[in-house]
């Protein structure tokens, strides 16, 4: 198992229900370490692009695609796309109301996605991005993360698709 020195950045003393990672992208030692383990743990997932949900999903999503010589597929918060798209509705950790939107046409049917998100607490949001992907006929080759919450609510998931966590005891 690889030297993962860069949990000890992410700050979990945070006044909300969930942890900042930011000053782990900050660092980058802590941050390129990340991507590497990442990309480690998805080495035998075969995918064509990178989805990464706005908006700490981007900054992984990107680096990691980066890291696998793929594409990166952004999947927006609703409202933010100039362009026609896919909507997906769902109630996020916090228990708001979201949307998330994908680029009509972004994807081929066919197309193996790898999804990406920073820290997935009750799998909603990956959920609805699901939606979008396979709506597009695009397929979940699996899904990375940060982090994955342990729980009734991430199970389907876990089920469902190849799941990779860089930080599973978080």
């Amino acid at each position: 198992m690889p030297d993962r020195a860069y949990l000890a950045l992410i700050d979990q003393e945070t006044s909300g229900n969930r942890c900042d990672v930011t000053p782990l992208f900050a660092d980058y030692a802590a941050f390129s370490a990340l991507v590497d383990d990442l990309a480690a743990l998805v080495e035998s997932l075969a995918f064509d692009v990178v989805a990464g949900i706005d908006a700490l999903g981007f900054i992984l999503g990107a680096a990691l695609a980066l890291r696998t010589h793929t594409g990166f597929v952004p999947i927006r918060k609703g409202g933010k796309l100039p362009v026609a798209v896919d909507s997906a509705a769902c109630v996020d950790y916090t228990g708001q109301r979201k949307t998330l939107e994908l680029r009509r046409g972004a994807l081929k049917p066919g197309t193996r996605v790898l999804l990406v998100d920073e820290w997935i607490e009750t799998g909603a949001q990956a959920q609805a991005a699901i939606r979008l992907i396979e709506g597009q006929g695009g397929v979940i080759a699996g899904i990375a993360s940060l982090h994955i919450d342990d729980s009734e609510q991430t199970e389907p998931l876990r089920a469902r698709y190849p799941c990779v966590q860089a930080a599973p005891e978080l």
